[in-house]
């Protein structure tokens, strides 16, 4: 999911939200992105963090910031609720 924060703070533009269901998954879908990323943009995050314990991965693209979590983190933070106002726009993958 990713919430478009245009106007509503000018920290950043957007932030991604996803999860997984462990921290071994947290991690892979973690280093999958900055993979992707990195392969067709050509940029790599400005700062990486939370990656050793994969239970909050969050990378940060500058103008993008995007949190991986696992479940309980997911739940638990409510980053969707905390930024409610903001216009959602899901995802479907493209390979």
């Amino acid at each position: 999911m990713e919430l478009d924060l245009r106007g509503l703070t000018d920290a950043f533009d957007a932030m991604v939200l996803t999860s997984g269901r462990s921290d071994r998954q947290v991690r892979a879908i973690a280093e999958e992105l900055e993979a992707r990323v990195r392969r067709r943009v050509g940029v790599a995050p400005a700062h990486v963090e939370g990656l050793e314990s994969a239970e909050w991965v969050a990378l940060d693209y500058g103008e993008v910031i995007v949190h991986v979590f696992d479940e309980a983190a997911r739940e638990y933070y409510d980053l969707e609720h905390l930024w409610r106002s903001a216009p959602v726009r899901r995802h479907v993958e493209r390979r």
